[in-house]
């Protein structure tokens, strides 16, 4: 079919017009992604101020904010498992200018409670780690197990009678004492504390014999003299304490051991991934910072940033692996 000329004219301004509208459309994303940050970030972090974990983001938060020439405000949201904080931050708007604190405790709570307000994996996006720290098996000082090999001893020689206390059902720490169990074989009660302190006070009175909880909260009972650490539970052992073993270093049943804490950074699903990899770089740049990993080594923690992929496979290998452990341990799931 012929086209007269007007015609022609009028296809060709009508496809110029549109293209150039795609171009400018293409262009505003471009620059909407460039410019960021246009305004504070803000970090929701699910614990109360003053904490290892609100200490950690706002030291890194800082050296992000001198990065990015725009400041990082520290929202402590505590409560309710951190689902208050996960519900804020999983509605938020993905640009950029809001992350969640995450944690291994993120995981736990993924595999243990049925419900949740949001899809752990579906509706945050993974930034970066932030630091790793270690667990530890520790007894009261002074006692007649004074090696990880003497307490396995002890608890095979006495089926039923050792005492692991743990801080409360559901904590990672609990997790790991019931993993510990069922990798060691053997048979021992697991007793949850409520909190640390209470956790301490009932091994230093003697009435449980061991403990697994977050090395950092030892520390000063263990520089006191008061709890002696027998083994971590992660790959390698502790820059603070170097001459106490892993749990893997055992061999046997417990040569592939290996449990440690971590927290990191996620922003709402839905942000750009160039806006994840920038802010991931950022990360990474704040915790290669010396004054950076003095700091965080100062609270027991060792600084170690990752990729946002990276941190996402390492998400969901937790929550699967504690899903088993919840399901081999008879956890009722809440």
């Amino acid at each position: 079919m012929a086209i007269d000329r007007r015609t022609l004219v009028t296809l060709l301004a009508t496809s110029c017009a549109g293209a150039g509208a795609a171009g400018v459309g293409a262009g505003a994303a471009a620059q909407a992604q460039t410019a960021w940050p246009t305004r504070p970030i803000r970090i929701v972090v699910p614990h109360a101020a003053g904490g290892a974990a609100d200490i950690t983001v706002r030291t890194v938060g800082q050296k992000m904010a001198e990065r990015l020439g725009h400041s990082v405000v520290i929202d402590n949201r505590p409560g309710a498992g951190g689902i208050v904080a996960g519900e804020l931050v999983a509605r938020a708007a993905p640009d950029g200018h809001t992350l969640l604190l995450i944690s291994s405790g993120t995981a736990v709570s993924a595999a243990l409670f049925k419900q949740l307000p949001f899809d752990t994996l579906r509706d945050f996006a993974p930034v970066s780690l932030l630091a790793r720290f270690d667990l530890a098996v520790a007894v009261r000082a002074g006692g007649r197990m004074t090696t990880l090999a003497e307490l396995l001893a002890y608890a095979r020689a006495n089926p039923g009678q050792l005492d692991i206390g743990t801080p409360q059902i559901g904590s990672t720490q609990h997790l790991a004492a019931e993993l510990f169990k069922v990798t060691a074989g053997i048979d021992a009660q697991i007793v949850p504390f409520n909190g640390t302190p209470a956790l301490i006070a009932a091994v230093r009175g003697g009435q449980v014999q061991v403990l697994v909880d977050i090395l950092g909260a030892l520390m000063p009972h263990i520089g006191a003299g008061a709890l002696q650490a027998l083994a971590v539970l992660g790959a390698r052992r502790a820059a603070q304490l170097p001459q106490v073993p892993t749990v893997r270093e055992s061999g046997g049943r417990l040569e592939h051991f290996n449990v440690s804490s971590w927290n990191g950074l996620a922003a709402p699903a839905g942000t750009p991934a160039a806006l994840l990899e920038r802010l991931s770089r950022t990360v990474q740049a704040a915790l290669a910072r010396p004054e950076v990993k003095n700091r965080l080594l100062e609270l027991n923690l060792d600084a170690q940033g990752s990729t946002p992929a990276q941190l996402g496979e390492h998400l969901a290998a937790d929550m699967r692996r504690w899903s088993e452990v919840i399901a081999q341990a008879g956890i009722a799931r809440q």
